[in-house]
Order: structure tokens, then C-alpha cells, then sequence
């Protein structure tokens, strides 16, 4: 049971409690903590790990999945889940090229058709759990599946081509900045990953949308029984996290400069674990963006470290597991604590 008397709480001669760092304070630390010491092992074991050209192709490979991961902070927070965001990625990816490719919309109309397949997508998946009171892992695991079917037969199996879209690939791969130095450059996808997750928290800490994301989590009935309509903001979250995603399948598309209807099945777990790593809980009510921001990282680096110290690639997915495991059992522990 919570305290609920100050008595109870040490506190100092003044009489007034001690300062204390929240809980999510030292999750983010410790996972901090951990990206710099990955960085700094690998930068050791191999000269080629910190050089610049690298360290951009970290967070390269960081936009898609840590977009990804933003999105299923929310539906985290919650205390649900979301198994589709890899194949509605997919599937936003595909709408995007059709719409671009096949129809001869303008690049910003099939950008607006991305974004919309993937807030569809969460929609649908926020109204079969929250109205048709379907568990999470089944709802989404069943978009999952209707995601990535309807990317083949939409494309046809093929893959979509943006040859004749000008531009369409500086989405990703240009960069406003221009050159930081000579020769160096962030690409845009980078600067769009940090820009989403700038919202992302705002939209967390700063405004009804994030107040009852954690009131539902915390306690979902507690939360119905004081007014709030939780079905209604269930759905805004799942197609929150659904804009996310079609954000992010229209980096990958930019990034690959077509869409590829069989790629997405997989980045699901990875979006996850870089939302576990970064210290929100399986069981709802506590998250940061920070946190998964970090969490997004420290996959890539992971990754990246091991790829360039020639790991094979088997050894690779089962180290990764073995975080995602570790991560999984801290969450467990700090939830036991809390109890």
C-alpha cells in the first residue's frame, strides 16, 4: 500500500523531506550510463567505430526504428501494446510510393497519404481495443497481418520505384544543414528523428493527450471512474502512435528510394526493446521519450559495434536478445520494488 502520511517519509531537521530523483530519473541514467559505455568499448576495440562518417551512419540507422519507438511509447504507456508498427510502416511505404509512383500525386500529397495510412492503421487498432475489447497482442498482432498483406497485393508483390520523384530521397539523405564541416553532413532523416521526438514529449508532459496516456496505464479504472472517457483517448493514442509510424515508413521509403513491401516484419521487436532499454514499463504508467530516445541508440550502437568488430550476424541477434532479456527482467524487478 502507498504511504500517505508524511510522517511516515524521513525528512530533515527543518522538518521538511529530503530531495529525492524520481525513479524515472535513474532509469534514464542507468541507460545513459550504458550508451556511453558501449561507446567507449567499442571505441577501443576498433579505431574505425568513432569516426564521423560512423557515427552518422548510427544515427541513420537510428530514424526509422527510434521513430518507430516514439510512436510505441504511448501505446506502452498505456499498458498495451503494439505489433504492427513494422508492417504498417511497410504498408505506409507502399501507399506513399503508389500515391507518388502510380497516381502522379505531388511528393507532398503522397507524403499526406503515408502519414494518413498509418493513422488509419492505429485507429483501427485503437477501436478494436478500446470498443471491441480485444487484448492488445491480438489486435495488433492482426493488423500485423492485414498490414502486410495488403502491401503485397497493393503493390503486387514488387517493389515501388521513386525514380521519377525528384527529390524524394533528400527526405532522408539531404541535409538542410548543409555541410557542418567540410565534407560532414546530418542528413535530414536524423534531424527528423530528434524533431518527432521533440513533439513526441511535448505531447507526453505538456498536454492532456500525455495527462491521461499515464492515467490510463497507472490505473485505467480508477481513470474511467473519474469521468474520463478512456475509450476515446485509447483511440487517439493508438493513432498517435500510427502517425509515428507512417512517418516512419515514409524515412525508410526516402532512405531505400522505393518501397519495399516485404521489408517491415521484425522492426516491431526492435521498436519495443528500444522502448524497454529506455526504461518505460511493460505494465504501463511510467515512460520518457528521453528514455527511448536513448534506448533507440543504444540499439544502433550495439548493432553497429558488433557488425564492425565482424561479429557474425547469428551471434549479433543473440547478443541483442540477451539485452532485450536483461532490459525485460530490470522492468520486472522495478516493479516488484514498487509494489
Amino acid at each position: 500500500m502507498k504511504r500517505t502520511s508524511l510522517a511516515l517519509e524521513p525528512q530533515t531537521p527543518t522538518g521538511k523531506q529530503p530531495f529525492r530523483f524520481k525513479s524515472g530519473f535513474w532509469q534514464q541514467f542507468l541507460a545513459f550510463g550504458s550508451l556511453i559505455v558501449l561507446l567507449i568499448v567499442f571505441s577501443l576495440a576498433s579505431e574505425n567505430f568513432f569516426q564521423f562518417s560512423n557515427i552518422v551512419g548510427i544515427l541513420l540507422s537510428t530514424a526509422v526504428t527510434g521513430v518507430l519507438a516514439l510512436g510505441a511509447t504511448f501505446v506502452i504507456i498505456t499498458g498495451g501494446i503494439d505489433l504492427s508498427v513494422g508492417t504498417v510502416m511497410t504498408l505506409s511505404a507502399v501507399m506513399t510510393g503508389v500515391s507518388i509512383s502510380f497516381w502522379g500525386t505531388p511528393i507532398w500529397v503522397g507524403l499526406l497519404v503515408g502519414i494518413l495510412t498509418g493513422a488509419l492503421c492505429g485507429c483501427v487498432s485503437g477501436y478494436a481495443v478500446s470498443k471491441l475489447n480485444i487484448p492488445p497482442f491480438i489486435a495488433t498482432l492482426a493488423m500485423m497481418m492485414i498490414a502486410k498483406g495488403l502491401a503485397l497485393v497493393i503493390s503486387g508483390t514488387k517493389p515501388v520505384y521513386f525514380t521519377d520523384a525528384k527529390g524524394f530521397t533528400d527526405i532522408s539523405l539531404g541535409s538542410l544543414l548543409g555541410d557542418i564541416f567540410p565534407g560532414f553532413t546530418i542528413p535530414n532523416a536524423v534531424l527528423i528523428f530528434f524533431a518527432a521526438a521533440i513533439i513526441g514529449s511535448l505531447l507526453l508532459t505538456r498536454t492532456l493527450i500525455g495527462r491521461y496516456n499515464f492515467a490510463i496505464g497507472s490505473n485505467e479504472e480508477a481513470t474511467r471512474l473519474s469521468g474520463v472517457n478512456v475509450g476515446f483517448w485509447k483511440i487517439v493514442i493508438y493513432t498517435i502512435a500510427g502517425v509515428f509510424t507512417g512517418i516512419a515508413g515514409i524515412l525508410i521509403a526516402s532512405r531505400l528510394n522505393s518501397a519495399q513491401p516485404a521489408l517491415g516484419q521484425g522492426y516491431e521487436l526492435e521498436a519495443i526493446a528500444a522502448v524497454v532499454i529506455g526504461g518505460t514499463s511493460l505494465s504501463g504508467g511510467k515512460g520518457t521519450i528521453v528514455g527511448t530516445v536513448i534506448g533507440a541508440l543504444i540499439m544502433s550502437v550495439l548493432t553497429n559495434g558488433l557488425r564492425i568488430l565482424s561479429v557474425p550476424q547469428e551471434w549479433q541477434t543473440v547478443v541483442v536478445g540477451f539485452v532485450i532479456f536483461l532490459a525485460v527482467y530490470a522492468d520486472m524487478l522495478r516493479r516488484k520494488k514498487a509494489a
